[in-house]
């Protein structure tokens, strides 16, 4: 009996001592927070949010408007006037450039046609600068061809497409294009460039064919191609000037009459007055200095012409005033440098032009005229 009453007497403690324990344990709060405290953190985070989002929107603004910034900078150097202050134009220069203009403006192709060395290229340089196009400067060569000028397929792309949107169904596709580059004269003709054809004569005629009818109906003719279009039209601001040599010259094919026929042709000739303006100009020197350099070349020129050959060029003049005035060398027939300088020029223009004369002999020559 005494111990089941201290049995009970012990449950009756152990409950008063969980009831006071339940009395002193704090009271449990509300999830729900004071209006004041309650949204500030993500009123915060949003404010911060939307901050970067701005800061990030004027960033890319800015590259945007950099990156267009860049192609237009692009586009006017391209748009940049040649610079053509080495360029000598004489009295007889300024008539050729008043004469041909007119030509080239109506859309005429332009031929400059005459010995090596007069200066058809400078001049058709020259020419071309007056016009606010591009100039693309092309050369002829016995080895160019249609696909030079046109295009030609330069390779493949290959396009593949893997379907397995469904697990059951598997796709799977493969295409393969040719890869087309367009040719010099094609992008000449599509952008309206000026074009300078040098020494066009040295291609051959089958290649020469195409601008047949680039100058007569505005056309150029995709034949073997495999494009779509068969021809282009050809843009109205573009321009064509052909320079060539005789035909007497090593590795200069005919020309069709019918190519001839379209162009507008001017000859030049090596002119005393206007080498010697080039040579002072170009070489900083006297004018005396530069008529004793073009009276010894003028012999070995009329020399070569009795053989009816080509003699020594303005290049030779330029080569033997250039060397003496950086070399410090007088120009002065009384002067044995430079008569050596001369003699090392021009000796192999008189055994090309006088035969049976070996270099001793023609080196002697050149020393008897200089």
């Amino acid at each position: 009996m005494a111990s089941t009453e201290g049995k009970l007497q012990q449950q009756t403690k152990e409950k008063r001592s969980s009831k006071t324990e339940l009395k002193n344990k704090p009271a449990r709060t509300s999830r729900k927070k004071a209006p004041g405290t309650r949204p500030q953190k993500t009123l915060d985070t949003r404010a911060e949010r939307m901050r970067k989002r701005s800061e990030k929107g004027s960033t890319s603004e800015n590259k945007k408007t950099e990156q267009k910034q860049i192609p237009n900078q692009r586009k006017q150097t391209k748009r940049q006037p040649m610079d053509r202050s080495d360029f000598v134009e004489t009295d007889r220069i300024k008539e050729l450039v008043s004469r041909t203009t007119p030509y080239l403006q109506a859309g005429y192709p332009l031929h400059l046609t005459g010995p090596t060395g007069v200066g058809k290229t400078a001049l058709a340089l020259h020419l071309a600068s007056k016009f606010d196009r591009p100039v693309m400067l092309l050369h002829g060569n016995h080895e160019m061809n249609n696909e030079d000028l046109i295009g030609s397929i330069a390779g493949f792309t290959s396009e593949k497409v893997i379907d397995n949107f469904v697990r059951q169904v598997y796709k799977k596709q493969e295409e393969v294009k040719e890869k087309w580059h367009p040719g010099r004269l094609v992008e000449a003709i599509q952008k309206g460039y000026t074009l300078i054809y040098d020494e066009f004569s040295r291609s051959s005629p089958e290649t020469n064919n195409l601008f047949l009818s680039v100058l007569e109906e505005g056309v150029l003719p995709l034949y073997g191609t495999k494009q779509k279009q068969s021809f282009l039209k050809v843009h109205k601001d573009f321009r064509v000037i052909f320079t060539s040599n005789p035909e007497e010259y090593a590795g200069v094919f005919d020309t069709q009459d019918a190519l001839i026929d379209r162009m507008i042709t001017i000859e030049m000739n090596n002119e005393t007055q206007t080498e010697r303006e080039i040579l002072r100009n170009r070489c900083n020197i006297l004018a005396k200095e530069a008529d004793i350099i073009l009276k010894i070349t003028g012999k070995v020129r009329k020399a070569c012409e009795k053989e009816n050959k080509n003699g020594p060029s303005l290049r030779a003049s330029l080569m033997i005033a250039t060397i003496c005035k950086k070399s410090e060398i007088p120009i002065s027939t009384d002067n044995q440098q430079f008569t050596t300088v001369c003699k090392d020029i021009l000796a192999s223009h008189v055994v090309k032009c006088l035969d049976g004369k070996t270099i001793k002999d023609a080196e002697e020559w050149v020393e008897e005229i200089s």
